[in-house]
């Protein structure tokens, strides 16, 4: 059986990690803000995608995993560690 759900029933061990960094940058960047940078990278999310995933909510597929860590300034690997 495959395992789709980390030990604390999110859909993704990222997410926690992301809402930490977008919490980081100043000025302040709102969720409704964070998607609109990610838009304007290519990525069509919205602010309720970006706080399912934050949330743990909702699966990170490896294209948006690159595309949020270009947005935050790190790699793919600093939002997958814990």
């Amino acid at each position: 059986m495959y395992k789709t759900k980390g030990p604390d029933g999110r859909l993704n061990i990222c997410g926690l990690k992301i809402a930490k960094l977008r919490m980081a940058i100043r000025p302040k960047c709102s969720q409704k803000a964070f998607a609109d940078k990610l838009q304007l990278l290519g990525l069509e999310v919205t602010k309720n995608t970006v706080q399912c995933i934050e949330s743990g909510n909702r699966f990170v597929t490896d294209i948006e995993l690159k595309v949020i860590a270009q947005a935050l300034g790190v790699t793919a690997d600093d939002l997958l560690t814990e």
